[in-house]
């Protein structure tokens, strides 16, 4: 990992490693990730545009980082795996690839690269348990015709809470529907396989999944993909472009939304990282990550001034995330007082998932007896992550209270 021991100055002058608890948002680097960039970079040329040997290398690299992502998520066969920028960039490119008269059935708590996109969409309310969410799921497909998209995340970038995605990937397929997962915050904790789970499509990011080179996947049935209008117009995408004003005939498959020179490196980074993940102990990365949140919730269920933002009961599975406010102290100046006084890094704010954060905030508000104001903190952790870490965390917030 990159970044591990990185110094940072405190307000008192003192000299600590940073301490990074914010994987949610960007997770740091895995030496795998930046070695496989270093050894291609002397060979860096085009793509799928040369026959001389740095192009056909970089070629064979991109290529083979495609099938090594759709291995890391139980690709079928026949699925697509097209590079994109990041899970936001996957999903829109999805929302452009919908059959004429779509509906996209959905769930109020969603970040907003799976909540905007959507052009004609049936939002449901936020559920309080997984039951919940499969009987409005039930209920709304029940009254609609038509092709139907139902878009779920597959863990929450606000709670970390792990959705049934299987179990309504059945459900969407019992009434006909596709279902697509966002995988941002799913894939770096725990293994994905879209043949195992029944999902339809899948979207990730790199910079989530310890590859911070600015790429990300969409992943699945070629079926619309094929059919829908390229992504981009322009070269790579193109098979044969003719004299006349759109004689363009497009390829299929993935270069058909791969227009212009695609990002190499961050498609080798990703891979270099799925690959490392799909050879390590996933069951021991659980166990330790588990611990740590263990550690983490405990210890903010002792302070009474800090109440957790959850949406389901509070033993539900969850990946490394927690969300949390801090009575009478606004979300800004917690984390800059953990910055500036602790060396350590959180996120502030809506968390780009503004109606859950508020309705949550609310919720824990009312649970706290106190307001709770300027949004909430939210901590995560990963490879990397250290019982020291979530004791630092848990010392800065104790003295918050008293300070």
């Amino acid at each position: 990992m990159l970044g591990d021991a990185l110094p940072v100055t405190l307000a008192d002058g003192r000299t600590v490693d940073h301490v990074n608890l914010d994987y949610a948002a960007t997770a740091p680097c895995l030496a795998s990730a930046a070695g496989a960039v270093n050894e291609l970079l002397p060979w860096y040329a085009s793509v799928h545009r040369g026959a001389g040997a740095a192009s056909q290398r970089c070629t064979l690299a991109y290529e083979r980082a495609r099938q090594t992502i759709a291995d890391f998520v139980g690709a079928r066969a026949d699925d697509h795996v097209v590079f994109t920028r990041n899970t936001t960039d996957a999903l829109n490119l999805l929302a452009g690839c919908l059959p004429a008269g779509t509906t996209v059935v959905g769930w109020a708590g969603e970040h907003h690269a799976n909540l905007l996109p959507w052009p004609r969409a049936v939002r449901l309310p936020v559920p309080d348990s997984p039951g919940a969410a499969i009987r409005a799921l039930a209920a709304a497909l029940g009254q609609l015709d038509g092709p139907v998209l139902v878009t779920v995340t597959g863990a929450s970038n606000v709670t970390g809470e792990v959705w049934p995605v299987a179990e309504l990937a059945a459900l969407a397929h019992r009434f006909g529907a596709r279902i697509a997962v966002d995988a941002a915050q799913l894939a770096p904790h725990r293994p994905v396989s879209l043949a195992e789970s029944g999902v339809d499509y899948l979207a990730l990011s790199g910079h989530k999944l310890y590859a911070p080179f600015g790429a990300g996947v969409l992943v699945g049935r070629a079926d619309w993909l094929d059919a829908a209008p390229p992504y981009l117009a322009g070269g790579g995408a193109t098979a044969r472009v003719g004299d006349a004003t759109n004689d363009v005939d497009w390829h299929v498959g993935p270069a058909r939304h791969e227009a212009g020179t695609p990002n190499l490196l961050g498609a080798v980074a990703l891979a270099a990282v799925c690959a490392d993940l799909a050879a390590a102990d996933r069951d021991a990365l659980a166990a330790h990550e588990n611990a740590l949140l263990a550690r983490l919730r405990a210890g903010l269920a002792s302070l009474p001034h800090v109440a957790e933002l959850r949406t389901f009961a509070a033993d539900h599975d969850r990946v490394g995330i927690v969300s949390f406010a801090v009575a009478d102290v606004a979300a800004a100046d917690v984390s800059t007082h953990l910055a500036r006084r602790y060396g350590i890094g959180v996120r502030d704010g809506l968390f780009c998932a503004h109606p859950l954060t508020r309705r949550l905030l609310d919720e824990a508000s009312a649970r706290l007896g106190r307001p709770l104001t300027g949004g909430a903190v939210r901590a995560s952790i990963g490879i990397g992550s250290t019982a020291e870490h979530i004791d630092r965390l848990l010392a800065g917030l104790r003295d918050l209270a008293v300070s």
